[in-house]
């Protein structure tokens, strides 16, 4: 999959789960279990024991599922990660060395940022998506349609605080997706392998952005 076919995939799902698990197989179990819930993407993050190998277990096993790497701190990381698989590359900051890697690699990179210095930073580098973060203490939605004013050019990915009463606001704010990991994949239900219980979340959270995304386009 192409980069271009990549930002389509995220733009038209609007959701990025976000999987922070305390070992490999709980990340594939939720990677899975989301996935066949009808969430065509997942992000595995750095602090997942065995990251890069649990993305590269996940490409192989699940071809339809755009796999990218979450929490991505340095280039050579990110090396590793590209290497495995993965078709996206997100950080909680502005790394700008990593954006150049990822454009010299034509990989889709999504580095963090949430000042408008950051923001102006972020697209002058070539980020393809910004992601707002962290969302929830700083305005939430109210926030990222600050951010819109003046950047209305922008791709904005919210994140960090994302939840079910939350998730349309921040739709109808102007973000084209929602980056969401505890709301949608509960620590409990991984460890007690509930997968009806992510499945029925999951479910909410793709029925809250098509909402919102229809009364943003009816507005």
């Amino acid at each position: 999959m192409n980069k271009p076919n990549v930002r389509k995939r995220i733009e038209d799902t609007g959701i990025i789960p976000s999987v922070r698990t305390s070992s490999a197989d709980d990340a594939r179990f939720a990677a899975e279990t989301v996935a066949r819930a009808g969430i065509p993407i997942v992000e595995i993050t750095m602090t997942v024991p065995g990251a890069v190998d649990v993305i590269a277990s996940l490409v192989r096993e699940l071809p339809a599922v755009l796999v990218g790497a979450g929490t991505v701190l340095d280039v050579e990381t990110a090396r590793r990660c590209l290497d495995a698989g993965a078709r996206f590359v997100t950080s909680p900051g502005l790394d700008l060395e990593m954006v150049r890697f990822a454009l010299e690699e034509d990989v889709l990179v999504m580095p963090g940022a949430l000042t408008p210095t950051e923001v102006t930073a972020a697209w002058h580098a070539g980020a393809d998506l910004v992601k707002v973060f962290p969302c929830a203490p700083f305005g939430g939605d109210a926030y990222i349609r600050a951010l819109k004013a003046p950047f209305p050019h922008m791709s904005f990915v919210a994140a960090g605080g994302v939840n079910q009463h939350t998730a349309a606001d921040f739709v109808r704010a102007g973000a084209v997706a929602i980056g969401v990991g505890q709301e949608l994949i509960p620590r409990k239900a991984v460890e007690q392998r509930q997968a009806d219980w992510i499945a029925e979340l999951a479910r909410r959270f793709m029925a809250l952005v098509k909402e919102a995304r229809d009364l943003y386009v009816a507005e």
